[in-house]
Order: structure tokens, then sequence, then C-alpha cells
């Protein structure tokens, strides 16, 4: 016999806020090894530099960056972590000590919201009934399992993206020959950004061509501003 389905699955829908997280931290972290490593490969290359040099150069921003974006992720969401974690505890202590003031609280926003007061009254008790922290953790706080901070997870996804987006125009700079390398490399980086745009807005249901342009331009401006510093203080190899 069939099985009967819910009406929440026969709602279902897919809401693209549940990736926000993790797309915030592979978006971030590819697009930073592609620019950074396109910016320092450029900017050496332009210098007149040799091959050993450039890689040299290339592998070691890869390594840095990609341990910096980690060490940076896992300090700012810790940091987040810790705020929740205190909020947390405060708030458990207000629903130890004075219950049905939390429950006056958290009918006065439902009625914030729109929600008739003898209404908001009840959803309040209800809620709170069944779990009064995870009811004001959400409805007060605004933290939920979709928002909750993983230092760890972060950190993991910013350096593993930066290293594959590194990677790219460290490939591209191994294989060019000297007399192409700075226009290969900046070339190839930028439609890497572009298809990185793609992808983000995609993911994350954005606008293509907006999400395209902001990573393309921004980085065609660093790769300039490196190529610049390098021609300038440019030495013969």
């Amino acid at each position: 016999m069939p099985r009967t389905l819910s009406l929440r699955e026969l709602h279902a829908e897919t809401h693209l806020v549940s990736r926000i997280g993790w797309l915030r931290a592979a978006v971030l972290g590819a697009n930073d090894g592609i620019v950074s490593t396109a910016s320092l490969i450029v900017g050496v290359a332009a210098a007149s530099a040799g091959r050993n040099e450039i890689l040299l150069a290339g592998l070691a921003g890869l390594v840095a960056g990609a341990m910096s974006m980690a060490a940076g992720e896992y300090v700012s969401v810790s940091s987040q972590s810790d705020t929740e974690a205190a909020e947390l505890a405060r708030e458990r202590r207000e629903l130890a000590a004075d219950f049905q003031g939390e429950v006056g609280e958290l009918a006065s926003i439902y009625e914030e919201r729109g929600v008739e007061p003898t209404l908001a009254r009840q959803v309040a008790e209800q809620l709170m009934k069944k779990d009064a922290l995870v009811a004001h953790a959400r409805d007060e706080l605004g933290i939920s399992e979709l928002t909750t901070a993983r230092p760890i997870q972060a950190a993991v996804a910013s350096a593993a993206c930066f290293s594959i987006g590194a990677v790219l125009p460290l490939l591209l700079a191994m294989l060019a020959p000297a007399s192409v390398r700075v226009a290969l490399v900046s070339g190839g980086s930028l439609v890497f950004l572009a298809v990185l745009g793609v992808i983000a807005a995609k993911a994350g249901g954005a606008p293509v061509l907006k999400a395209t342009l902001r990573v393309t331009v921004w980085g065609a401006l660093a790769m300039a501003a490196t190529a610049g510093i390098g021609v300038l203080f440019g030495v013969a190899a």
C-alpha cells in the first residue's frame, strides 16, 4: 500500500538560504585563491623573473594564502560561536528565573510581526512547551541550525577552496611560454573568475551577470595593479 505523504512533504520547497554558510566560504576561498595567486604571478612575471622564481612565488602564495584563509575563518567564526554560546547561556538563565516573563517576551515578538495578541500568546506558550530555548534562540536571538557558527567547517572549506582556486593560475604559469605568460595567466584567471561567478550565482539563486562582473572586474584590477608594480620595479631575470 502506498505511503501517505505528510502535508510538509507535499509542499516541500528548496530554500537556497540553507546554502549561505558553505557557499560564502567556498566562493570567498576560491575567489581569493585565483585573484591573489594570479596577481602574484603576474606581478613577478612582469618583473621579467624566470620560470622557477615565478612558480616558487606562486606556490608560496598558495600555501600562505590557504593557511591565512583557514586561520582567518576559524578565528572569525569562533568569535561568532562564542557570542552565540554566551547569548544562549544568558537565555537559559532568564528562562529559569522568569519563565512566564519570557513567554510574554516571545509573544510580543510575534505581535510585532502582525500576529493577533491572543494567538501570539498561544503560539509562544506552545512553542516554549516543546523547547523554550530553541524558540527564543530562533525568534529572539536569530540563531538557528542554518546559521549556527561552525569554525572548523568554515576553516577547512576556505583553505580547500583557496587551494583549488590558486592551483589554476599556477598551472597556467607552469605551462605558458615566457613570451605570453602574463597575458595567458591574466586572461585565463579572468575566465576562471567568470566561471566561479556563474557557479556561485546559480548555487545561490542570484543574478548571473551581476555576480560575474563583480568577481571579474575586481580580479582584473588586482592583476593590473600588481603587473604595474612588477613593471615599475622589474629587473632582468
